[in-house]
């Protein structure tokens, strides 16, 4: 069975990690190839206008599959060929969901653990239910953060945050997770969907192309100069400029009436 599931609704593209019997974890499994394509797809297909990640089961994602970390004991998998696996493997998700233009929802439905937390580090928006919690884990199981999540997790909550996460390994609860910013708003579980897809709504009225520029510009803005996302953002303004979305919601602004978007 595929790890991913989608569901189409209209600009909105659901995804689902549907392998609940595994905690949805996110190795020893073709996940990672799945997130690779899925984002490839969405990159090429200018209609999807927001997606909105999510999992089945009571679980959002227990991360690595511990059970699977036995094989690195045997001495025939040197430490050369470990740093590979991880890049060609779990690191891949990243690349791509993290540079994926199209904003993404996660709406987190349960337990983000380890890379499952580090996996809503690479979403824009984070809605948990009442019952997540999300814990930077690696550390109990005598690991690192092989994913990115010494880079995600500071940009998130701050560096002073991140560091307790990650050195204690302990579990947030939701309401702790909204007070230093890891979530955007805590919600009833059976509410979790309705309202990721409330929030897509919204963003899928404005102009695509427009909103792709813009996530582009806020993820070059984290590590850019000044001096350098003024000039990427002069670019991206002239063509915005250009663009028949642009048109329409000036025109639509003086005639006092709602713009319709392509």
């Amino acid at each position: 069975m595929p790890f991913l599931k989608t569901q189409r609704d209209g600009a909105i593209l659901t995804i689902t990690m549907s392998q609940p019997e595994t905690r949805n974890a996110l190795t020893g499994n073709t996940a990672v190839e799945e997130f690779v394509q899925i984002c490839d797809d969405i990159r090429k297909d200018a209609s999807v206008k927001v997606v909105i990640l999510t999992a089945d089961g009571p679980v959002f994602s227990s991360g690595g599959n511990v059970k699977d970390m036995k094989r690195f004991f045997d001495d025939a998998l040197t430490p050369d060929l470990i740093r590979e696996e991880y890049r060609q493997g779990i690191q891949r998700i990243p690349r791509a969901l993290y540079n994926l233009d199209v904003p993404v929802i996660c709406a987190v439905n349960g337990p983000a653990i380890g890379a499952g937390l580090d996996l809503t580090c690479m979403c824009d928006i984070r809605i948990a239910s009442e019952h997540a919690t999300f814990a930077e884990s690696f550390v109990r199981v005598g690991i690192v953060p092989g994913d990115g999540g010494a880079w995600l997790l500071p940009r998130t909550v701050g560096r002073a945050k991140a560091a307790e996460m990650a050195f204690t390994g302990e579990a947030l609860t939701a309401q702790q997770a909204l007070a230093c910013g890891l979530v955007s708003r805590v919600v009833p579980h059976d509410q979790l969907l309705t309202e990721a897809r409330a929030l897509a709504a919204k963003i899928a009225a404005n102009p695509g192309a427009v909103m792709r520029m813009t996530k582009r510009l806020l993820r070059e803005g984290e590590h850019s100069s000044l001096e350098s996302l003024l000039e990427l953002s002069a670019g991206y303004q002239a063509i915005a400029h250009k663009t028949a979305d642009h048109r329409e919601a000036v025109t639509a602004f003086i005639e006092k009436r709602g713009p319709k978007f392509l």
